[in-house]
């Protein structure tokens, strides 16, 4: 009976993990266009628009488990990557507070 709940926990697991991956390719498609249109809009006005709604709340969401686990971020450098679209390029190292 152990095998069978450990490989039922192992399908769920694998399942919430396939399911995070494509969510994330997903949103990482989304923020590229947001990002592409927040560009085009500075080009045309000479002034970059806020971000929007949805991608600040997710990315304040990310914010606040890394600090929940106990790192020190840099949230000026961490906010200005969301501000480009460029925060999936790079490690949560690259964000943490250099003592």
């Amino acid at each position: 009976m152990g095998f069978l709940s450990n490989f039922q926990k192992d399908l769920k697991s694998a399942k919430a993990e396939k399911a995070a991956q494509i969510n994330g390719k997903n949103l990482k498609e989304l923020l590229k266009k947001f990002s592409e249109e927040r560009d085009r809009i500075e080009k045309d006005t000479g002034s970059r628009p806020q971000i929007d709604e949805s991608t600040q709340l997710f990315m304040q969401k990310i914010l606040n488990v890394w600090i929940s686990e106990g790192k020190e971020i840099d949230e000026e450098k961490f906010w200005n990557e969301v501000d480009h679209n460029r925060q999936f390029t790079h490690t949560v190292e690259y964000y943490e507070i250099k003592r």
